[in-house]
């Protein structure tokens, strides 16, 4: 018992902040206080019945869990899980580059300073996805805009707006019929928000697990 509450303990006092997110909720089933597709950050403890059943893709560590019963405590890279019993799986997702949403940038402080390509080289990629229709967050909706750079071809323009986002944020190009190429390389542009990212060269069609092909603005 006092293991447990050491694991626990360690966890919730990982060096990620308390305000960030580090985890999203894939599933939830059972009357839980989280939601599909809500983010929680470290610490943040759920609770589950016993028929119930909670399902968290984790941004960094790209661990997968299936969590059902018990006490859940998050953690910054996997949950400790007392009372219930957790199965994990490993994720191809770019989790060392899972980019933050403008809020949370502006809070770090950080800015990144990248070289400029040389003429007729695409930029270098942010991050990169292992589908070929990604999901993305884009809260509140706009005009998206999705441009190959490594080779050229015209760009194509979505008009997502809020309604067809799923909990306000998040719009699946697979239910939406749209695929990209597996090993191009993007410009995703929505308002003044914009990311470079790279289709992996052997991306899975259709609805694959989420940490693998979402994408945060």
């Amino acid at each position: 018992m006092k293991r447990a509450a050491l694991v626990m303990l360690l966890l919730a006092a990982s060096p990620a902040s308390a305000a960030d997110p580090v985890a999203i909720v894939e599933d939830a089933k059972g009357k839980l206080d989280v939601d599909f597709m809500d983010y929680v950050e470290a610490g943040r403890v759920v609770k589950l019945g016993a028929n119930d059943e909670l399902v968290l893709g984790y941004l960094r560590s790209c661990w997968r869990e299936t969590i059902k019963g018990g006490t859940v405590t998050v953690g910054a890279e996997q949950s400790a899980v007392a009372g219930g019993t957790v199965r994990r799986e490993k994720m191809q997702c770019d989790g060392a580059k899972m980019r933050l949403s403008s809020d949370q940038a502006a809070k770090s402080g950080v800015m990144v300073f990248r070289a400029p390509p040389r003429p007729g080289q695409a930029p270098a990629a942010e991050m990169t996805i292992f589908g070929v229709s990604p999901v993305l967050d884009i809260k509140g909706g706009g005009r998206v805009t999705i441009a190959r750079l490594d080779r050229p071809d015209e760009p194509f323009t979505l008009d997502v707006p809020a309604q067809q986002l799923t909990r306000g944020s998040f719009f699946d190009l697979a239910k939406a019929g749209h695929a990209l190429a597996a090993g191009g390389t993007y410009r995703l542009s929505i308002g003044d928000r914009q990311i470079v990212f790279k289709v992996d060269t052997e991306a899975q069609p259709g609805q694959g697990p989420l940490l693998s092909r979402l994408i945060r603005l």
